[in-house]
């Protein structure tokens, strides 16, 4: 263990093999603010990264700043007139005759509400999530992660679900490029809605989700949903209840996909790590433990396929630090301890100051019956597919290319980003309400006699240096 306390320990798993790791990350994305007591606060992915950061987790991977995606790089998926809208729209202008008129048709204002910077805001998402696609087009790394990414409501011309862009169909759209099939896996509490019906109808992505079925948000996700045309039986739902646990995820979770990766053989995997399923999340209402959420990275990791891993949900924001902290050091291969390191927002962390946090008692209303019948359900319908249907690529389409940018000058050490908004930490329901605005972040550093280069490319390789503690 490195001197400083809470650094990361070699791991012991019994999948444990060593994967190149490349890492996507924007400084300013914790500057953005959805608005005053709204549960989405992308502050959260800038306090993982300073717990990544603070356990030397940034030494075992290549840190990558991702490019903007562009609005051609949007238009892939979604409708001219919608990313006309929101590349135009702004708090200031929301009211204005040409934007006012299209509030209800894109479903933008309540839920998903118009903020400074939209539109950069999802050009950074989406760009993490296409340029690690790249990585994995290129083989440039074995797995790749952009926890600003998994925004999986947003559909071709509508915000939904706190989501405006689709990151992760455009991180699909690029990885089929290359790759013939691709497995898309959702662990987030809400439906991955957004995904399936980008992928309905078609056998190249397999999507899978497990998620809250009932009367939860989006409403959607069937176990008798199961995809269309060429599509049929491609679309796995696995509905689940309140107060769901490890142990009863797992033994879903690990029947199901072994079958999967056996019967569909994916040359990829994309995983969504929404992090609302974490026990005690505010919007969510399920009770897994950090460890047991990130055991379906582990499992997923340890079939060696390229695999691209992302956010998503997640609102009781200290958690979502802390799990995706962790399923970082899954995927480069450590375990953590459990007592954190010393950190620019340790308090959020109190009173216990530990990566993991214990499951409630809250009942569980998943009984053994209904998931057996469920499990049963599933591995019958998957079954009934062909194993591995065949794609002919009759042209390989082109893979994203980088713009040519000014090389950043390598010697010079960044402005340290520290957030200093104010925070009562005992509060959840006002957690990290107003963000930075001095454009701090996470990238401190105290001890300059360290430094550990780091290559950021662009999410295409765009070289710039930064130095690290």
């Amino acid at each position: 263990m490195d001197s400083g306390g809470g650094a990361s320990l070699p791991s012991t798993c019994p999948y444990a093999r060593k994967r190149r790791v490349s890492y996507f990350y924007q400084p300013t994305i914790g500057d953005y603010y959805y608005g005053q007591g709204h549960p989405m606060k992308p502050h959260r992915i800038r306090m993982a990264h300073n717990l990544i950061v603070h356990y030397s987790l940034h030494r075992r991977m290549e840190i990558s700043l991702p490019f903007p995606a562009a609005s051609l790089d949007i238009l892939r998926f979604h409708s001219p007139d919608y990313v006309d809208f929101l590349s135009s729209v702004s708090p200031q202008t929301l009211l204005d005759h040409t934007h006012s008129r299209h509030l209800k048709r894109f479903n933008v204002g309540e839920d998903c509400p118009v903020f400074d910077g939209l539109f950069s805001f999802c050009q950074a998402s989406a760009g993490g999530s296409i340029g690690a696609a790249v990585k994995l087009n290129r083989k440039d790394a074995d797995i790749a992660i952009n926890w600003a990414g998994g925004l999986h409501h947003a559909k071709k011309s509508e915000a939904s679900g706190f989501c405006y862009v689709n990151d992760i169909v455009l991180g699909i759209l690029e990885l089929l490029k290359v790759h013939r099939r691709v497995l898309y896996v959702d662990i987030d509490i809400h439906h991955g809605d957004g995904v399936e019906e980008a992928f309905y109808v078609t056998d190249r992505v397999m999507t899978v989700s497990f998620h809250k079925f009932g009367d939860f948000f989006p409403g959607t996700g069937h176990i008798k949903d199961v995809g269309v045309a060429s599509g049929k039986y491609y679309a796995i739902n696995v509905p689940l209840n309140d107060g769901i646990n490890d142990d009863n995820f797992l033994s879903l979770f690990r029947p199901i996909m072994r079958k999967v990766m056996e019967v569909y053989q994916p040359d990829a995997v994309v995983l969504q790590c929404g992090a609302d399923s974490l026990s005690g999340d505010r919007l969510g209402c399920f009770n897994l433990s950090v460890k047991g959420h990130a055991d379906c990275l582990r499992f997923l990791r340890s079939f060696n396929v390229p695999l691209m891993v992302l956010g998503g949900g997640g609102y009781t924001i200290r958690n979502v630090a802390r799990c995706w902290c962790y399923e970082t050091a899954v995927a480069v291969d450590v375990e953590p301890d459990n007592k954190l390191p010393y950190n620019e927002y340790y308090e959020y962390f109190g009173a216990d100051y530990t990566l993991h946090v214990e499951p409630s008692n809250m009942d569980n209303l998943n009984t053994e019956r209904d998931l057996e019948k469920i499990r049963n359900m599933l591995l019958d319908q998957l079954s009934k597919l062909q194993h591995a249907p065949s794609t002919q690529f009759q042209t390989m389409p082109p893979t994203t290319e980088v713009p040519e940018e000014r090389e950043e000058d390598m010697e010079v050490r960044p402005k340290p980003r520290i957030w200093n908004g104010e925070q009562d930490y005992e509060s959840d329901e006002d957690e990290i309400d107003k963000p930075a605005t001095d454009g701090s972040d996470t990238f401190k550093t105290e001890d300059t006699s360290d430094r550990q280069r780091c290559v950021f490319s662009s999410g295409m390789d765009r070289a710039m240096d930064i130095c690290f503690r």
